[in-house]
C-alpha cells in the first residue's frame, strides 16, 4: 500500500494536472494566472540522503527545469524511500500510472523479472568501465521491453557508486569472508556471498548500522561512500576494495502520462535527461574514489568523514576467485531463475560484448 504522504503527493499532482488539462474554458482572470503557472509534474526519484539526490536529481527537478524551460515546466520530486513507496512494486505502480514518473532500483526486479538485472550481476563488473559495456550491450533490449511489455518508457538509467564489503573484523582478500554473516540486498549478491562460504543476510540499507551494531551481520555490502554517509567507518575497521554490484536505477514514465506531456517538454526532457545521467554516473565514479579515501583517512578526502579503516586491495587471486564465481554460480543461477528466455537475451546483448558465453549446463 502506498504511505499517506505519498498519496498526498501524487493527488497534488494529479490535481494540477486535472486544472492544467481539463479545464478548457477558464475565465479571463483564470486564464491570466495559469498563463503564468508553470506545466507542473511529480517525480518519485531515488535514495534519499544520498548524492544522487541530493546533488542531481533534487536540483534538476526542482531548479534545472524551471530554469532550462524559460519558467515554463516544473516539478515537484520526494525521494521514495521517504515516500513509503515499496521498491519491488515501483515498476508495477509506473506500469499502472499510479506513479506517473518514477526511479526503479534494478536489484528490487530481481523476483519478478530477473531478466532486467543482468547487467548488473553480482562480480560481473570489477569497474565502471565494464559496467558501462554491460549497460550499453542490454540497453536496446531493456528499453524495449519495458516500453512493450509495461507500457513504460525508460528516460535515464543512473548508477549509484561501487557496492563493497565493509567488515567489522580484520580481512586480507575474499578468502576470508568464509563463515562472516554479511548484509547483502539483492539475490545476486546473495549468490556470490555464499559461494564465497560466506551467510548472506538481507538487510535493508536504512537497516544496515542497526545490524552491525546488535553483531546480526559482521559484514554488510553497501556503496564505498553512502558507507561513509552512515558512519560505517566508525563501525568497521576493513574495506575491501572490490565492486561487487553497483546499482543500476532506471528513471521511467508511464506512457500515458509521458505522452500527455506538452510535446516542448518531452524535447526538454529527452535532450537534458541524459546530461543528468551523465552527470550521475560522473558522481558515482568519483563518490566511490572518494569513499575508499575517507574511510581509510586519505589526504584526498574531502566531502566525507575521515576514518582509519584498512582498505584490502583486489589482489590477483581474488580477481580470479570473482570470475570463477561470476560464471560458475552467479551467471548459471541467474539463468535458471530467469529461464529459457534469458539464455538468448544474454547471448544477443552482455555476453558477446563483455566475451562471457553461455554456461553449457546451467
Amino acid at each position: 500500500m502506498l504511505s499517506i504522504r505519498l498519496r498526498r503527493f501524487l493527488h497534488s499532482g494529479l490535481a494540477a494536472l486535472c486544472c492544467s488539462v481539463f479545464v478548457l474554458w477558464p475565465s479571463s482572470a483564470s486564464a491570466q494566472t495559469q498563463a503564468h503557472a508553470p506545466y507542473r509534474i511529480r517525480v518519485v526519484g531515488g535514495l534519499a540522503a544520498l548524492n544522487q539526490f541530493t546533488r542531481w536529481e533534487e536540483p534538476f527537478w526542482t531548479r534545472e527545469l524551471l530554469r532550462l524551460s524559460g519558467g515554463r515546466f516544473a516539478a515537484d520530486i520526494v525521494p521514495f524511500d521517504r515516500a513509503g513507496v515499496p521498491g519491488v512494486e515501483m515498476l508495477r505502480l509506473l506500469q499502472l500510472g499510479v506513479v506517473p514518473f518514477g526511479t526503479t532500483l534494478m536489484s528490487s526486479l530481481s523476483a519478478q523479472y530477473p531478466q532486467y538485472t543482468a547487467p548488473d550481476l553480482a562480480g560481473l563488473n570489477p569497474d565502471i568501465a565494464s559496467l558501462k559495456t554491460s549497460l550499453a550491450a542490454f540497453r536496446p533490449y531493456l528499453e524495449k521491453a519495458l516500453r512493450d511489455q509495461h507500457g513504460v518508457e525508460a528516460l535515464a538509467i543512473y548508477t549509484y557508486p561501487a557496492q563493497v564489503i565493509f567488515c567489522k573484523k580484520p580481512l586480507t582478500g575474499l578468502g576470508d569472508l568464509s563463515g562472516r554473516r554479511i548484509r547483502v540486498s539483492s539475490v545476486g549478491q546473495a549468490d556470490f556471498v555464499g559461494a564465497l562460504g560466506g551467510v548472506p543476510v538481507n538487510v535493508a540499507f536504512a537497516d544496515v548500522v542497526g545490524n552491525l551494531q546488535n553483531g546480526n551481520v559482521e559484514c554488510a555490502i553497501t556503496g564505498a561512500m553512502s558507507g561513509n554517509t552512515m558512519g560505517l567507518q566508525s563501525l568497521t575497521s576493513h574495506l575491501h576494495a572490490m565492486p561487487l554490484t553497483w546499482g543500476l536505477a532506471i528513471f521511467g514514465a508511464n506512457r500515458a502520462a509521458w505522452d500527455a506531456l506538452p510535446p516542448d517538454m518531452r524535447a526538454l526532457l529527452r535532450r537534458e535527461l541524459p546530461k543528468l545521467e551523465a552527470a550521475i554516473w560522473e558522481e558515482s565514479e568519483r563518490d566511490t574514489a572518494e569513499g575508499m579515501a575517507c574511510n581509510s583517512g586519505a589526504p584526498a578526502c574531502k566531502a566525507g568523514s575521515k576514518g582509519a579503516m584498512v582498505v584490502v586491495p583486489v589482489s590477483a587471486q581474488d580477481e580470479r576467485r570473482r570470475q570463477e564465481i561470476f560464471t560458475t554460480t552467479v551467471l548459471p543461477r541467474w539463468l535458471k531463475r530467469c529461464g529459457a528466455r534469458c539464455n538468448e537475451i544474454w547471448s544477443q546483448t552482455i555476453g558477446p560484448a563483455r566475451h562471457i558465453a553461455v554456461p553449457t549446463s546451467p
